[in-house]
């Protein structure tokens, strides 16, 4: 995780972060706790309160733009693993908190 990442948080407090349901620990291989996941269709799921109209996952921790962290980290789901600092939804996530786009160079 980027410094960056460590103080922004926006992408877990924009987006609904949604995902196949055997990455959950309802799987014998999953790792996301399933205590912390919301159904939202036969095959997927995603992180609580993400679904909701004011986005903000259960796992992030801190003040968005400050400083925050993942609560489950090791144990995130693909869609938060394949996140990319800089991408197009990082900037789209940064602008909806009112922060300036990285500089990644």
């Amino acid at each position: 995780m980027s410094q960056e990442c460590v103080k922004c948080g926006a992408c877990c407090a924009s987006f609904r972060v949604s995902f196949y349901w055997g990455e959950t620990s309802a799987h014998d291989q999953g790792l996301v706790p399933v205590e912390l996941t919301t159904p939202i269709s036969p095959h997927h799921v995603c992180m609580k309160g993400t679904e909701q109209r004011l986005v903000h996952c259960v796992a992030l921790t801190g003040k968005v733009g400050q400083e925050v962290s993942c609560s489950i980290y090791g144990q995130r789901s693909s869609t938060c693993r394949e996140f990319e600092a800089g991408s197009e939804d990082c900037i789209k996530a940064r602008n909806i908190h009112g922060l300036p786009e990285l500089s990644l160079g």
